[in-house]
């Protein structure tokens, strides 16, 4: 009897096939050298694979593979969840501005973003936008002198009730100044950045 054949009266069972479907006993030898002949098992999940199609499998379901946002090489098994929690350059958004950049840039952005300031419909102050929602939480409509930290911890918009939001019209025109302000910092950022260069070779 074969070390992968078990039998059972006039039945035998072949672990070379995955589902181990039954085999007429007086055909497991030649179904045993077919077997070991054509399959192999995956040194990985255990499968029995087709020996011309095994480098096929181990590249399609367990070869690593190159995230395509960050070039980084990793299991397939845990491409997904990279590339939405950790690739430091998946796309996400600032909470302040809406404004869609790479993660990795995100934390220098909020802290510029952050410290831009918006007007206070209520009190007609000027409110810095990191600490507009602890501001709109206290905002009576009187002129208040005393401006909560900027380390205050912004809850999620969604919490935020309706009184002393802006106008609809407010964050659309938010988003297109930034955007405006980001383009002329990049632009302003390559042409120094050329003449630097240029410099340099003159030099």
């Amino acid at each position: 009897m074969h070390i992968c054949c078990l039998s059972y009266g006039l039945k035998s069972t072949c672990c070379y096939v995955s589902s181990e479907r039954a085999i007429p006993s007086s055909n497991i030898d030649l179904h045993f050298a077919h077997c070991s002949r054509n399959l192999q098992k995956c040194k990985i999940c255990s499968d029995m694979i087709p020996k011309r199609h095994a480098e096929e499998h181990f590249l399609n379901t367990h070869a690593p593979v190159s995230c395509s946002l960050c070039s980084e090489i990793m299991d397939r098994e845990i491409l997904a969840i990279h590339k939405g929690e950790n690739c430091p350059q998946r796309i996400v958004t600032c909470e302040f501005c809406e404004f869609p950049l790479p993660a990795v840039d995100l934390a220098e952005h909020q802290e510029v973003c952050g410290n831009r300031t918006e007007l206070c419909h209520m009190c007609n102050r000027y409110i810095r936008l990191r600490e507009r929602y602890n501001h709109e939480t206290r905002c009576t409509g009187m002129v208040d002198n005393s401006v909560g930290s900027s380390r205050d911890v912004r809850p999620a918009e969604s919490a935020q009730g309706p009184q002393g939001r802006q106008p609809p019209e407010f964050p659309r025109k938010r988003l297109l100044f930034t955007i405006a302000i980001t383009g002329i910092a990049v632009i302003l950022g390559s042409l120094l950045f050329q003449r630097k260069s240029e410099t340099t070779q003159v030099h």
